[in-house]
């Protein structure tokens, strides 16, 4: 009888979601003795009655690492341990459904699971891994805020699309003497915006880790225009940035429009417009880069079931492939340091964080 491993997606979507799904089940077929399922709708699949789950051949993969999103969706608001469940008048209460799951993972001749998430998905693998399921984990967000991991698949299609962004922007601020605003992803670690402004020539870098004063940047707009208000500028701004303590707290929405009403505000000699990237991050066909490091870590992470080495995540660690206990890894978070190269380095280019 085969062994079977379940893959489930959860949290948000990003590039290389089909690369990994699609390298397991290829180096499965190495074997002759393993079948791989996949969960529909992340933990929905496991969790529905009837089940909603897929057999992942070889056949079935082909050809869809080059894909944008997951063949087999996923979601954000399916943690088992807080599970919208409909009671019995129609209305929606969550529960911790996890025993049920399972039980249905043991019903139904489950070995294993390769889960594949962030830092919130991979608190549920150990929760799970805890309650005895054999669970092994893959590192996934274009925030590239999971610790431990050089770099989490994703991360570097969004810094792209990010910076062609910018590149694009800077084209239309010198046409017309703009000030343009470019607001990117990252609510608690700025690595996209960073990557963008240094890869794009931002003029201004915004991110979670340095609070900003609207003084300095003003400051930095100031010197990229002459006396005759000729001149561009670019600020590339995270979702998650934030004025120093008493800047900006009466305005409300995304931060880049809290910055150009500031700007706007002052009456800043320039025109400002702001552009918000949103979901765009997260679209489209994942770069070569992350293609070949998702299939890295679904081939890692198949071994790491076959080894029986559960209750670990698969990472790339210093051009390395490896594994670390997942405990390690939801206990960190990696944010931009201060002292890290990359501000250095923007710094000696003349990129201004507000600080």
């Amino acid at each position: 009888m085969k062994k079977r491993i379940l893959i489930v997606n959860s949290g948000g979507d990003c590039p290389g979601m089909n690369a990994v799904i699609r390298a397991i089940v290829k180096r499965a077929h190495q074997e002759s003795d393993w079948e791989i399922i996949g969960s529909i709708n992340g933990f929905d699949g496991i969790l529905s009655e009837p089940l909603e789950i897929i057999r992942l051949t070889e056949k079935r993969v082909e050809g869809i690492h080059p894909q944008g999103g997951t063949i087999l969706t996923t979601n954000n608001t399916r943690n088992p341990y807080n599970y919208p469940v409909v009671q019995k008048d129609g209305s929606i209460k969550n529960e911790d459904v996890s025993d049920k799951l399972i039980y249905n993972l043991k019903v139904f001749g489950f070995d294993a699971v390769i889960h594949i998430g962030g830092n919130e998905s991979h608190k549920i693998s150990l929760k799970l891994y805890q309650k005895g399921v054999n669970i092994v984990g893959i590192p996934k967000t274009i925030n590239n805020d999971l610790a431990i991991t050089d770099y989490s698949f994703g991360f570097q299609t969004a810094a792209q699309v990010a910076t062609e962004a910018v590149d694009k922007l800077i084209t239309t601020a010198r046409s017309h003497n703009r000030v343009l605003i470019l607001e990117v992803m990252g609510r608690d670690a700025g690595w996209i915006a960073l990557h963008a402004a240094i890869a794009g020539g931002a003029n201004v870098c915004l991110i979670p880790e340095i609070p900003f004063n609207m003084e300095k940047v003003v400051k930095k707009l100031t010197s990229k225009y002459s006396t005759y208000g000729r001149g561009y500028a670019n600020i590339v701004v995270a979702e998650g940035a934030h004025f120093k303590d008493g800047d900006g707290k009466i305005i409300q929405g995304s931060i880049a429009r809290k910055i150009a009403a500031k700007l706007k505000e002052i009456n800043f000699e320039a025109d400002v417009r702001e552009t918000i990237l949103g979901h765009l991050q997260r679209g489209g066909s994942p770069i070569a880069f992350d293609r070949i490091l998702a299939t890295e870590l679904g081939v890692k992470a198949f071994e790491l079931v076959k080894e029986k080495k559960f209750g670990t995540m698969a990472i790339h660690k210093n051009s390395e492939l490896s594994q670390i206990s997942l405990e390690k890894v939801i206990n960190q978070y990696n944010k931009v340091e201060l002292s890290h190269n990359l501000i250095h380095t923007a710094k000696g280019i003349g990129i201004s964080f507000g600080d």
